[in-house]
Order: structure tokens, then sequence, then C-alpha cells
């Protein structure tokens, strides 16, 4: 039992290794320390845990974090044991022993801080027995479930209104890393603490390489960007469950250990995927979005998107699940018209509200805008959540490269009048041939090689046209419909610019190679002898995380080992001032780490 009256600074750096706060750390943790609510925004990998975790070892009684995910709770869990905390997780796949103990550490006021669920939390004799108990602190974790505007909604957690009169004067804290305004006071509203101080970080990851590309062949593209990657971790995210099985198979025809996760997988096969992932080998989930939320590995080096998230928040969100070591990290989206109008579809078919079609329309749109952008990426996602980004950023695809614009009015004329001319049925490959002069057997059947438009385009390639026809869909000047994606026009938008009376700029599609394109892999920043240092660290981390059956990363993070490599402390005096290696690690594992150094010839 660590929890008593200490200083939040003296927990930091005893427990937690660390010689000071950082951004908005302080402020949340002594704003509970005064025993109010706050809501804190800090993206993924800004150490919202820290905001929580060392108050509920401060303040009297035991901290009760809410938590969204199996997974999630254990990794936390195990994380804390190392740092000497008594933690525990409260969920329904507790051996029978782990259940004892915990509710033995709960009867005598052992335990430290608890996770557990919000439908456990909720239960009559759960809730009975918790109000019995001191606690310190109440955090809801991944707080934008609890919004219906939230990306990832999850009814149960509106339930959680009902904490203050279960837990009077006891001081609550959400935490999310996406959340825009509307959603933000949802959550507050939600939980009943429309009073309380918000703190909102800079969403900026400047570690994170955002790029964006049309799909021209998407498993060849996506060979490309995992490239450099065969090392690491990397995910991929689908829209549909047979898509990722049918990606993971392609990636691992090409050589790439790949493996899919989505929601209809058999329990085991979920675990034993979730299970290699965790242990830290180097491979590549290809997932729907129900694989992700609360994922505590730190080395992911990049982030795939196969197809059209549903809003930036989404995006943001799953792009945040790479690089959360502070290390580079590649993201990449590849989209195409038909993504664009499937997805607009979609909306139009939701049992939603209008009122909530609109606000998703808005968010899908501005998705849309993020993905055809032409100046920094970095800057249009940052506005979707209202933050004002001075300067272009540096690293996105756009900064890297500029992007070329032209005046498309004539193209997109043409392409519309193509559209229309053969009676607005055809998908974009038959307009292509169409405007190409191709007497393709589609193009015969129907005659179309009769009409004025067609062969006006024959000067530009496939790619060029279906790029016009992209961006045109994009615009909303057009549609698809039917099984086979024909497009069609939307008028109101289209009819401006066959008149002639609105000028189109287009963007030139990118013609850099997706293996040149990025940051490259982090641990490659080290080399000689501190590379080997680093292996030799990463190999009895290795070792020692299977012999406690835990994850790699919760002994240390590939940052601490990296720095431990470099620095080469030859004591534990040392060691023990390297960021990240609290007393309780220098304890359990000072001397074995030594001993790798000098074995290497530090």
């Amino acid at each position: 039992m660590i929890s008593g009256a200490r200083s939040p600074e003296a927990v930091l750096h005893e427990v937690f290794g660390f010689s000071s706060f950082r951004g908005l750390q302080a402020e949340a943790v002594q704003t509970v320390m005064r025993g109010e609510d706050v809501l804190v925004l800090m993206p993924t990998g800004g150490g919202k845990s820290l905001c929580y975790q060392v108050p509920a070892l401060c303040r009297e009684g035991m901290g009760l974090v809410v938590s969204p995910l199996i997974a999630l709770m254990d990794d936390q869990v195990a994380a804390l044991r190392q740092l000497g905390v008594n933690a525990a997780a409260l969920h329904s796949e507790l051996e029978p022993d782990e259940l004892a103990r915990i509710r033995a550490d709960l009867s005598s006021g052992d335990l430290d801080i608890l996770y557990i669920s919000p439908e456990r939390l909720l239960s009559p004799g759960t809730t009975r027995y918790l109000a019995q108990r001191r606690i310190s602190v109440i955090a809801i974790d991944e707080a934008h479930c609890i919004s219906a505007w939230g990306h990832e909604f999850r009814p149960e957690y509106r339930a959680l209104a009902s904490l203050p009169e279960l837990f009077p004067r006891v001081p609550r804290i959400a935490l999310t890393a996406t959340a825009d305004p509307r959603t933000r006071n949802d959550i507050l509203m939600a939980l009943g603490m429309p009073q309380a101080r918000q703190l909102i970080a800079s969403f900026h990851r400047p570690n994170l390489f955002i790029a964006a590309r049309p799909k021209m062949q998407e498993m060849r593209q996506l060979e490309e960007a995992l490239a450099r990657f065969g090392d690491a971790a990397s995910i991929v995210y689908c829209g549909s469950r047979n898509k990722t099985e049918r990606v993971a198979k392609g990636l691992n025809d090409r050589g790439i250990t790949a493996l899919p996760f989505h929601a209809g997988l058999a329990p085991q096969e979920k675990r034993a995927a979730l299970l290699r992932f965790r242990r830290g080998e180097p491979l590549v989930i290809v997932a729907t979005i129900a694989f992700g939320m609360g994922i505590d590995r730190p080395d992911v080096r990049c982030v795939v998107h196969l197809d059209m998230p549903a809003s930036p928040e989404a995006y943001y969100q799953q792009i945040g699940r790479a690089g959360r070591d502070g290390q580079p990290a590649n993201t990449l989206l590849l989209y195409g018209g038909e993504d664009i109008a499937r997805a607009r579809y979609w909306l139009e078919q939701s049992s939603a509200s209008e009122a909530e079609k609109r606000v998703m329309q808005a968010r899908l749109e501005s998705m849309i805008s993020l993905s055809e952008a032409v100046s920094c990426r970095t800057q249009a996602l940052l506005a979707c959540f209202g933050e004002h980004l001075e300067q272009p950023c540096g690293h996105c695809d756009n900064c890297l490269h500029p992007v070329s614009t032209f005046d498309g009015t004539d193209a997109a004329r043409k392409a519309l009048s193509a559209v229309y001319r053969t009676g607005q049925n055809f998908g974009a490959v038959h307009i292509t041939a169409v405007l190409r002069g191709k007497v393709t057997e589609g193009v015969s059947r129907h005659a179309h090689q009769h009409l004025s438009v067609f062969g006006l385009g024959k000067e530009h390639s496939d790619a060029w046209w279906r790029a016009v026809i992209r961006q045109l869909i994009a615009r909303g000047a057009l549609r698809t419909s039917g099984e086979h994606g024909g497009l069609g026009l939307v008028n109101e938008v289209a009819r401006p610019i066959l008149r002639g009376e609105i000028k189109v700029e287009l963007r030139q599609d990118p013609t850099v190679s997706l293996r040149e394109e990025g940051k490259g892999n982090a641990a490659e920043t080290l080399i000689g002898p501190a590379k080997s240092r680093f292996d030799a660290l990463k190999e009895w981390r290795r070792t020692e995380a299977r012999e406690q059956e835990i994850p790699p990363y919760v002994i240390f993070h590939d940052s601490v080992l990296r720095e431990i490599a470099s620095d080469a402390p030859s004591s534990l005096e040392a060691l023990g001032r390297i960021k990240g290696v609290g007393g309780s690690k220098l304890t359990r594992y000072g001397q074995a780490v030594l001993e790798t150094l000098a074995a290497k010839g530090s």
C-alpha cells in the first residue's frame, strides 16, 4: 500500500522516476488534490494516466479508475505493479485465486488503485461494497465513450452520471485524447459535472508524420508503406471484417507477418492476436476499429487507414496509437472516390435523427476535406479541434512535398459532361475510357464511342482522369449509387461548374514513393556500441517479460532503454537518474541492467 501523506512531486519522483511534471499534468493533479472535478484532454502518449495515478497515491483512500477494456486495464495494472503500486482490475476474465486476492486487499484496505469497467462498477452489489470504502479519486478514462457525439460511444457509460450520489465529495477526473467542443460539453453534462475545470493540451504530435494518398494499387501501396517497419509493430485499419482478413492474408502472402482482428473472430483468436501484439512481436495487426482503444504498446511505428474514417476525431484517435513513446512514427490514409461516396451513402441510410445526421455529415465532410488538403495537413487536422497552429508543421506530406494545383475547370466540365451524356449509370473506369477514347467492350456495347465527349481527354492518362473524378466526388459534384457505383450529378454543385460560372482548382497527385516518405524507424537513431547495447537490453527485457508473462514495455519503454544504451551508466546511482527508472524498478532490475551493459563492454 503506497497511499499516504506525500506530495505529488515526491510520488512522481520516487514511484514513477520522473523529476518533473510536463504540460498540463501538474495543473490536473493539483485540481484533483483540491477535491475539484476536472476534464483533461491530452493527446495519446501525453501522460494522461499520471494525472489520476499520482493523486490516487497522495490522497487518503483507494483510487477508482473506470476503464472500457480488459486489455487496457490489465496493461495499466501490470505497469503499476512494476512500480511497487498495489493495483488490481475487476473484470470477467479473472482467475479465481486472483479474484480472491483482490477481495482480500479490498477488505483490508491495502489496494492503492482499482480498475473497473462501468458495467461492473454500477452493478448493485459492487456499488454497495465500494461505497463502504474510502475512495481518493474517481477517474473516467476514455471519456469520449460517454458522449453520444463521441466516435466510440458506449451507452453504458451514460449511467456514470450517478457517481456523485454513490460517492459524494469524491473528486472526478475525466480523460480523453480526442473530443471536439461539442463532445467535451456532452461529456461534462453526461457526467453531471458542468462546472468542472477543463484542461486542454495541444493536439499537435510533432513525432507523427501525417500523409494521405489516393488509392492506386492498394496492396502495393500498403506494402511500400510498411516496408521500413519489418522489425517493429504496425496497425492497418479497414472498414469491414472481410477486408481485414483479405488484407492480412495478402500481407502474409508477401512475407509480412500479419494478423486480422475484428469483433467477429472467436474469443480465443482475438486473445491470441492481442497476446502476440502485447508481447512485443514485430507484426502487423489488420483491424476494424474493434482494435485499438486503450492499446498501450508504445512502439507502434506505422498506422495505415485503407478506408475513410468517419470523422477527424476517429482518425486522430487511431493515428494516435503510433509513436506513443515519443519517437518518430508514420501514418498514412489511402482513400478513393468510392470510399468517399460510400461513406456519404451509409450516412444517408443511417437511422439517426436529422440533427444527428447533420453533425455526422459535417464531421465526415471535414475528414474528406482533410484527405484532399493541399496545404499543411496537420494545420487542417488541428483546426477540427479548434486549435490554430501558427506555422506549417514540417512533418506532413504536403509540407515535405508541396502539392501542385492546376486550373481544372475544363477537365471538370468534360468529366461531368461524360457522366451526364452516358446516362449517369456508369462508374469511373467506364467514364475514363470514354474520355480517353478507348473502345472497350462496355463502350462498344452501349455505343458510347459515338458520343460528343468520346476522346475529349485522350491526352491524359487513366490515373489523371480518375483523380479528377475523385476530386469531383470529394467536392460533392458527383455521387455514386447502385450496386456497381454508377456516377451521377449532384445538380446544385455540378450545374455551376458545367455552366462555367465557377473556377475549379484541382490538386496534382504526388509521385514520391511511399518507401521514401516519412520518418523511418526510431531505433535507427542509435549506431555503433550504443545500438549494440540497446539490442542487448531489449533481449534482456524480452526474457524478463516472458518469465513474468507481462508485456515487455511495462518493464521499460524503448525510450528508457534507448537512453540507458546511450548513457551507459556504470552504477545504480547513475542508472537511477535516468528518466523513467523509479525506485521500485531500480531495486528490481538495476543490477541486471548493469550486468547486461557490462557484458557488452559499456
